[in-house]
Parts: C-alpha cells; sequence; structure tokens
C-alpha cells in the first residue's frame, strides 16, 4: 500500500513549497525575506504561507534525509559540545554532537546542564546512531559523570582544541538564530534545531576541501536529491 501523498491538497506546486522551505532552513532569511525573493521570481505567496510550510513538511523533510543517511553513516569519534540559547529572555541550553567530519548527528535542548540533562542527551544520541569509540568533551562535569553511569567513562578525550569540530559547528545556527530574532518556546527551538541539522548537513558540500568540478558535481546532486523529497 503506498503512502498517501503530502502535498496532494495544496494548490502551490511542490517544487515551490521546496524551495521556500529550503531556503527559510539553509540560509539566514527571515519569512519575509522569502517571500520577497519567491515574487521576484513571480511567485505570489505571503510569508505566513512560507511559515506554515516550513512547519508541515520541515520535520518530514529532515526526517527523510536523516533516514537516508544514517543507512550509510558510521561514525567512531563524536564531539560533544553545548551552546546557550535564549528563549524569552531565559537561559536554555541545546547540546550537539557531530561526528569526526562535522555532520550534525543530534540536538537536544534542555533547561539546565546537569548530569540528568547530559545522560538523556547521551541516551538519545547512542540510540539512534549507536556507540562511538570516541567522545571529544569540554571541561563541564556532566559529561564525565553521564558517561561514567553509562560505563563509558574510558572513551572520553578532553583538551583544549581537541573540541574545535564541535564549536565550529555552531556558527551556522547562530547566524540563523539572530536571523529570527530568536526563540519563544523551547518546542519551536527544539524543533527547528533538528530541521535546521538536517538541512545543514544535506547542503554542507566543504567546497574548500574538494576542487570545483567535484564541488559543482556533489552540489548537483544534492539538489537533485532535495527534489525527490516526499515525492514517495
Amino acid at each position: 500500500m503506498t503512502n498517501s501523498d503530502p502535498f496532494r491538497y495544496f494548490k502551490t506546486s511542490r517544487e515551490i513549497i521546496r524551495l521556500a522551505v529550503m531556503l527559510y532552513v539553509r540560509f539566514p532569511l527571515s519569512l519575509r525575506n522569502v517571500e520577497d525573493l519567491l515574487h521576484e521570481r513571480g511567485i505570489d505567496v505571503s510569508h505566513e504561507a512560507v511559515r506554515y510550510w516550513w512547519h508541515r513538511f520541515g520535520p518530514m523533510f529532515a526526517s527523510e534525509i536523516r533516514k537516508r543517511r544514517i543507512e550509510g553513516m558510521k561514525s567512531s569519534r563524536w564531539h560533544l559540545d553545548e551552546m546557550f540559547v535564549k528563549i524569552n529572555g531565559e537561559q536554555h541550553y541545546l547540546w550537539r554532537a557531530v561526528d569526526h567530519e562535522g555532520e550534525i548527528l543530534e540536538s537536544f535542548v534542555t533547561k539546565a546542564r546537569d548530569k540528568k540533562a547530559a545522560l538523556k542527551f547521551l541516551k538519545k544520541a547512542m540510540r539512534k546512531h549507536g556507540s562511538p569509540d570516541m567522545i571529544v568533551t569540554d571541561g563541564l562535569a556532566s559529561y564525565g559523570a553521564a558517561l561514567k553511569e553509562i560505563g563509558a567513562a574510558g572513551r572520553q578525550e578532553t583538551g583544549r582544541w581537541l573540541n574545535n569540530r564541535a564549536e565550529n559547528s555552531h556558527l551556522p545556527f547562530r547566524r540563523r538564530e539572530r536571523a529570527m530574532l530568536r526563540f519563544r518556546r523551547m518546542r519551536s527551538l527544539q524543533k527547528f534545531a533538528a530541521v535546521h541539522a538536517s538541512v545543514y548537513n544535506h547542503c554542507n558540500q566543504e567546497r574548500s576541501l574538494s576542487t570545483r568540478p567535484n564541488f559543482k558535481l556533489n552540489r548537483a546532486a544534492a539538489l537533485a536529491e532535495w527534489r525527490g523529497l516526499g515525492a514517495s
């Protein structure tokens, strides 16, 4: 039995919906910026329509991307780090796990950064991606306590410059956060962080590490795969 078409009851074409979602999630643009860019291309939609599309289809696209990448992705070295995020003036923490190539494996939002939060984050990441051979962290004691409880204390590695891979992975999200004028609810932050991570993984081609012909081929392949999301 085939799945029903997720775009079935929408008057706007699926190509335009995919484009609008990609523009909003991938680039540091506001909803009105996306509306203006689409209008310049002769597509008349409101920013509220773009908001609805991203909420409706963003998680679906991200889920498809994760499923395809997890199948062929196995990392033996993780980099863990947490970043401070303000929600209505109150400080929260966005925990992130990054593999050795800079792929964002997991994002998780909590109100605290204690042992309980670190343990919940680690269990969630390991349940989806398996257990790595080495886990690189900063000096936060919560990581050591959580890893000790799950029997992985011997796999922890800390150092001043060892966790630059995770630190650098925060930059695209920080740019996106400023464009959105921050977040208003934990749930919306968790939802956007998960979708943004998947889209960033899919579209990031590491152009500085490959020749121009290879970069163009990889970019074209990523775009072709994006246009096929939600087709089944």
